[in-house]
């Protein structure tokens, strides 16, 4: 299936569609081949809902933009919230609800901007269509083609719509659809599946089934309908936490009312207030919108380095990366290809001018459809002096081709030892001596079989070799560098001789490249996982055997982000983690990975692998100050309960906390630069940062609380210390998660400070803060503010221990588990 949508302006007839519009049923046309359908006909199939409209598309509508920020659970919960406080006639409590309707504006804003630039490129990457229109082949947006249509189909091009071949013969993969990797061989009369692609071969087809009547696109609608897309390990702890609290708020809601209004016997007046502030302190409220607004950011900020991103869970997967496994062609060297030489063999018998014309005749006879025929045809074009009456064109599984002509003389072209066979080591020397200076080696061989046989039955005479080479990218060393410092694995695999890849390797300075194996010798899944975690480099690589690595690689435990622009990459793409493509190459990669490089630039990976840390790190970062609130919170609310005693701070005065201590920090926090490498999971790493100073809060509060029953303090004064206390306590939060300090962070601490003293001074009423109290609530004040200092500290002193101590026990166990586990293999 495309994963390209058109997420820009669409005409009517390309709207998106769920299911089969009501229609009339029109005739099938079989057109001329040559002819194609005529611009009236197309008109009609557009009219009547015989486009090929996606049937969902990747950019959601301004209203459901609006709805998704609006209509949300705890957007509910704050209402009836806002509602409750309204009743009781405490309308200072309300500014909550600044914070809240703050929230949902900026998200709408933010992601209008982020959809507008986002369909803008969209409209760029819109997957393109050749079809014959009133007898003129015309390129279209795969969006706009139509039953009946005569599409015209080369290698590497994914076929968009159920068709029928009219003209032509190819070959077609299907493993997107089935998960089998073989290649069908198609003629006239043969259907093609929407969503499969074509590996070699060219042909014109006539289109069968569009939009939503395709085999691809009725897929997609079961799929959507049995199960959501899986999320990223970010996204489910956020959806995991925003579950949890969303249960548990209800029962506690009532609890409290219950305690503070029953129990305590408060006025109704005085135990709403209490309730619906403990209630506000155990909501993230902004903790989604900013996961939501830093990706979104991010995604714009990848766009403007030309990167498309598909889905934007990716993003975190990419901060995860530590293996990336990558091609030679295309990514490690430039995509085009150049002859550099061509070899006579000793005992060939032949002429350099005879092979020049055979080779002449060979490319002449094929399609130019990779960067190998291209650059051959570019080298050889010698009048043709042969006539072919059969073709096999070159397919990564087999890496060879071959043409029969005319008299009986039949030709193979291709890697060396599928050819050679049992020959191979009579010229491995020289074939490897050429290998061995970074050269693709190509065999040319006489051949007495039956050109297009699954096996080489008939006898090989080799003739001659063709050397090929291509350049290292422009920045592709200091792009390696990069991944090498960052901690991330580099392998190389490709179809090409493992010699000739491991020099290539070498000369971009990818560390260990002189660990290579030729997958040949890699027979057993067994072998394949093995190899995949003790070399380099990998040649002679088939697409299944790619599939496999990545598999291997995935299954020990790495996360691995897959680089690809051919047809014979696909497979491993879809495999991979995070897939990444090159715009310039063939259709389908682009279609089915997650991220594209628009310019084909593999230089800007580090930066693209960059942007994915920053946004990661960062939320996790900014994530630790929600939970300080949510987990005092909600434990305060408890123990409240256990002994009841009244919730001492109320809706306002933890909006204060909020905004000052949480709100702004984790906002400008998210959006700055950070490079380092992610390890261990979201949720466990944000808890982790959050509990010193949630757990601060906690004992100085309930010591808040102690004091107010010795002391006979007022609850004003009891919320007023409560509040000033556990805003020091997030100040000294924001202190320690802005180190080491920048410019931007000392700017960033003092705006923060100077507003939670102005707020704290001026804004009394606002925050329902009274800074009126008696000499003995100005005691517990000042106390409890000094020990802020001792008790934060002494609290993060033990959870970093303890936390030390439990990841040291960890490790102590891993190994232990291992050295059980070889002990119980060599018994």
């Amino acid at each position: 299936m495309n994963r390209k949508q058109d997420g820009g302006k669409r005409k009517k007839g390309s709207a998106k569609q769920e299911a089969p519009q009501r229609r009339h049923r029109l005739p099938v046309i079989e057109a001329e081949p040559g002819l194609g359908l005529t611009a009236a006909q197309v008109r009609m199939r557009m009219s009547e809902g015989y486009s090929n409209a996606p049937v969902e598309s990747n950019s959601k509508s301004v209203a459901e933009i609006v709805r998704s920020h609006v209509l949300t659970y705890f957007n509910l919960v704050f209402f009836v919230l806002a509602v409750a406080v309204i009743l009781v006639g405490s309308w200072q409590n309300l500014t909550f609800m600044g914070v809240v309707i703050a929230n949902i504006f900026i998200g709408i804003i933010q992601e209008l901007r982020s959809k507008k630039k986002l369909d803008e490129l969209n409209i760029l990457a819109t997957p393109k269509a050749t079809v014959i229109r009133d007898g003129v082949e015309t390129t279209i947006s795969v969006n706009d083609v139509v039953r009946d249509d005569i599409a015209v189909f080369h290698a590497g091009d994914q076929i968009y719509a159920d068709a029928v071949i009219v003209e032509g013969d190819c070959l077609v993969n299907e493993s997107l659809l089935t998960g089998e990797a073989d290649e069908l061989p198609k003629v006239v009369s043969d259907p093609l599946m929407s969503g499969s692609f074509l590996v070699s071969g060219h042909c014109l087809a006539r289109l069968t089934a569009v939009g939503a009547d395709s085999y691809v696109s009725q897929l997609s609608l079961q799929a959507k309908k049995q199960k959501q897309p899986p999320q990223s390990e970010m996204m489910r702890s956020l959806s995991l936490l925003v579950k949890s609290i969303g249960i548990v708020i209800i029962p506690l809601g009532a609890l409290m009312a219950f305690k503070e209004i029953a129990v305590l016997g408060n006025s109704v007046q005085s135990g709403v207030v209490s309730t619906v502030g403990s209630l506000v302190g155990m909501i993230p409220e902004g903790l989604y919108l900013l996961t939501s607004l830093a990706l979104v950011a991010g995604v714009l900020r990848l766009s403007q380095r030309h990167t498309l991103v598909h889905e934007m869970g990716c993003i975190e997967t990419l901060a995860r990366v530590d293996t990336l496994c990558v091609d030679k062609t295309g990514t490690i060297t430039e995509a085009e290809m150049l002859v550099q030489d061509m070899v006579v063999l000793e005992d060939s018998m032949v002429t350099e001018e005879e092979v020049r014309q055979t080779l002449s005749d060979y490319v002449e006879a094929m399609a130019a459809d990779n960067e190998t025929m291209a650059a051959l045809k570019k080298a050889y074009h010698e009048t043709p002096s042969r006539t072919p009456i059969r073709v096999m064109p070159f397919t990564s599984r087999k890496k060879y081709g071959g043409v029969a002509f005319e008299k009986g003389e039949s030709y193979l072209l291709g890697a060396p030892e599928p050819i050679l066979g049992d020959q191979y080591p009579d010229y491995a020397e020289v074939i490897e001596e050429y290998a061995a200076t970074g050269c693709r080696v190509l065999l040319l061989a006489g051949y007495d079989g039956l050109v297009g046989t699954e096996e080489l039955a008939g006898d090989v005479m080799p003739l001659a070799l063709v050397l090929l080479g291509n350049k290292i990218r422009k920045g592709a060393k200091n792009t390696f560098r990069y991944f090498a410092e960052q901690g991330v694995t580099v392998k190389v695999i490709s179809g090409d001789h493992p010699t000739t890849v491991s020099e290539v390797a070498a000369r971009a300075e990818i560390p260990n490249a002189d660990a290579y194996v030729d997958a040949r010798t890699l027979v057993t899944d067994e072998q394949i996982k093995e190899a995949a975690l003790k070399y380099t480099v990998f040649g002679r690589v088939t697409p299944e055997q790619k599939r496999k690595l990545v598999r291997a690689m995935h299954n020990a435990g790495h996360t691995v982000a897959m680089t690809g622009d051919g047809v014979n990459d696909v497979l491993a793409l879809k495999e991979a983690d995070c897939s990444v493509a090159m715009a310039s190459g063939s259709p389908v990669a682009s279609q089915v990975s997650h991220i594209v490089l628009m310019n084909s630039d593999f230089s800007s990976m580090p930066s693209v692998v960059a942007e994915g840390r920053r946004i990661i790190n960062n939320i996790e970062r900014s994530a630790s100050l929600y939970l300080v609130k949510n987990l005092f919170s909600l434990c305060l609310a408890i123990i409240s309960l256990v002994f009841t005693f009244q919730y001492p701070i109320s809706a306002a005065q933890m909006s204060l906390v909020s905004v000052v201590t949480i709100g702004i920090p984790s906002f400008v926090m998210a959006m700055e630069p950070n490079n380092t490498m992610i390890r261990g999971h979201f949720l466990s790493n944000a808890v982790y940062r959050a509990i010193p100073s949630a757990l601060s809060d906690l004992v100085l509060c309930i010591g808040v609380v102690l004091f107010y029953q010795v002391f006979g303090l007022t609850g004003e004064e009891l919320g007023t210390i409560c509040t000033l206390v556990i805003g020091v306590v997030g100040l000294l939060m924001v202190h320690r998660t802005s180190k080491p300090y920048t410019q931007l962070r000392k700017l960033l601490m003092g705006v923060c400070v100077g507003l939670f003293c102005f707020s704290a001074i001026g804004m009394q009423s606002f925050f329902t803060i009274n800074l009126k109290m008696s000499a003995g609530a100005w005691l517990v004040l000042v106390v409890f503010l000094l020990l802020a200092f001792e008790v934060s500290l002494s609290a993060h002193t033990t959870v970093t221990g303890i936390h030390r101590l439990v990841q040291h026990v960890k490790k102590h166990m891993v190994r232990f588990g291992k050295k059980a586990g070889r002990h119980s293999e060599k018994e």
